[in-house]
């Protein structure tokens, strides 16, 4: 990927392995607005304008590393296409979605905003999201910022109620009440197994939560989140009607093993673009 790094910008002159909107649309991060080829995405404070074409994408930040490193410039991703193409069934999957990136986002952000994705759909999760950082994070002009631990632990169960959570509310509130920055400053740090075993005791957070958090948060790719969407591939590749999602991920896992979050993102979004049965 030939990248231009300039004071307040980020220069993107070759194209094939980016995407922004199919890299937005994917499920993994929910604070973006997408205005034609034009889109504004928010993480923590801080806020990238991106601009682009078929040739060029511009990416203007006064947080020029940080972008750099939430859209994970670094990674080659021609080359884990071109090993997950080898298996035939994620071909097309690879093909329709060649433009994704795994988002690295906060860790605190993401366990928070997944927590409220939960049987949710985008529209509700994105206003949900918005009014959390509206009431309490910090005003940053024309946008308003991720509210930080302790600006969040301000927020009362009507709060959340108020920001549309319902039945999560109550599971927000003990969570949000339980966590310490510390934590996350330990959960970085875990073994995969451990940083799994902690994020199923906070409240709010199964199975499928906790590998979406591992995998966007924590920069564990050999997870494999299951929701409705891949339970349909597997049955699809499969030729069977299970139900069982923690057998699913395992069989995912030990298949596609350290590019399984990768192979679970194009597969997500091939089968749910195309609404696959």
């Amino acid at each position: 990927m030939k990248i231009k790094k300039e004071k307040d910008r980020l220069i993107i002159l070759d194209t094939q392995d980016f995407d922004v909107v199919q890299t937005l649309n994917c499920g993994q991060i929910f604070r973006f607005v997408i205005n034609g080829n034009e889109a504004l995405v928010y993480s923590k404070d801080k806020c990238a304008k991106i601009d682009w074409d078929k040739n060029k994408i511009e990416i203007n930040t006064k947080d020029i590393d940080y972008f750099y490193n939430f859209f994970d410039l670094n990674t080659d991703y021609s080359k884990i296409k071109k090993i997950l193409k080898e298996d035939e069934l994620l071909s097309s999957a690879i093909d329709y979605g060649a433009g994704i990136r795994i988002i690295n986002n906060d860790a605190y952000e993401i366990l928070i905003s997944f927590i409220i994705s939960a049987n949710n759909n985008i529209k509700r999760i994105k206003n949900s999201i918005e009014y959390l950082c509206s009431h309490f994070g910090k005003n940053m002009g024309n946008y308003y910022a991720f509210p930080t631990l302790d600006e969040l632990k301000k927020a009362t169960i009507k709060d959340y109620k108020n920001a549309g959570l319902g039945y999560r509310a109550e599971q927000m509130y003990e969570t949000v009440q339980k966590l310490e920055i510390k934590d996350f400053n330990r959960l970085i740090k875990m073994p995969k197994d451990e940083q799994y075993k902690f994020l199923l005791s906070l409240k709010g957070i199964g199975e499928k939560v906790a590998n979406c958090i591992m995998l966007f948060g924590l920069g564990v790719k050999d997870v494999f989140p299951v929701d409705t969407w891949i339970n349909k591939v597997y049955n699809n590749i499969t030729n069977t009607k299970t139900t069982d999602r923690k057998k699913i991920t395992k069989e995912l896992t030990n298949k596609y093993k350290e590019l399984s979050g990768y192979a679970q993102q194009y597969f997500f979004y091939y089968y749910r673009d195309n609404k696959l049965k």
